[in-house]
C-alpha cells in the first residue's frame, strides 16, 4: 500500500487505513481512483454501506470539529493488499462514549475479520483518555454481528427504535 502519511490501525491480518478528504474525494471520482491512490486491490461489492456513508463522513470532516480518526477506516488485508470492507466510528467521543460500525465484503466473511477489526477499534478507542464506553447497534435479531460484538466483550443492553433502522439492539463495553 502507498506509504503516504496516513493514520493506520494495525491488526494481525489487516491495516485499518483512516479515511481523509483526498481518499474520500478519490472514492467519489470512482473506485479505480481510490484503488490507485492507495495502491490496493478492490473486490466487487466490497461495501454495502456505499456512497451515503462516505458522503456523511466527507461532510463530517469538513466541519471544524471533524477529527478524521473518529470516522471511517478502510480495512486492507495485508497478505493480499486488498480492501475487504469498511469500519470506523460514528464521530468523536461525546460524554466519554463512541460508537463503532463495520462491514466485511461477503466473500471475506466467516474468517474472523470483523471480530479482528471491531476489537482493534475498541482498543483504539480505549487508548484515548476521553473514552470509557464503546457502543454498537445491530438489527434486533440473532446474527453474525451480535456474535462479533460478544467476542469483543460487548453486552446487549437494550432494544430501541431507530427512526431509520427500526427496532435495533444497543450493545456496549466499558473500559476496565
Amino acid at each position: 500500500m502507498n506509504k503516504l502519511d496516513r493514520l493506520v490501525i494495525e491488526t494481525e491480518r489487516m491495516q485499518l487505513v483512516c479515511c481523509d478528504l483526498p481518499m474520500l474525494e478519490a472514492y467519489f471520482d470512482g473506485e479505480a481512483t481510490l484503488a490507485k491512490l492507495l495502491d490496493i486491490g478492490m473486490p466487487e461489492n466490497w461495501t454495502e454501506f456505499g456512497e451515503p456513508a462516505f458522503r456523511w463522513t466527507h461532510n463530517a470532516l469538513l466541519q471544524p470539529e471533524g477529527q478524521k480518526e473518529w470516522y471511517c477506516y478502510l480495512p486492507v488485508l495485508k497478505n493480499e493488499n486488498l480492501l475487504v470492507g469498511t469500519c470506523g466510528f460514528k464521530g468523536p467521543p461525546k460524554n466519554g462514549m463512541v460508537e463503532i460500525g463495520y462491514e466485511i465484503a461477503r466473500d471475506y466473511r466467516g474468517q474472523g475479520l470483523a471480530t479482528e477489526l471491531a476489537a482493534a477499534l475498541i482498543r483504539f478507542a480505549f487508548a484515548t483518555p476521553a473514552v470509557n464506553l464503546v457502543q454498537a447497534h445491530t438489527l434486533a435479531v440473532a446474527n453474525e454481528s451480535g456474535t462479533v460484538l460478544t467476542k469483543c466483550g460487548m453486552s446487549k443492553m437494550e432494544t430501541i427504535t431507530d427512526p431509520e433502522d427500526g427496532t435495533i439492539w444497543r450493545w456496549e463495553v466499558r473500559s476496565k
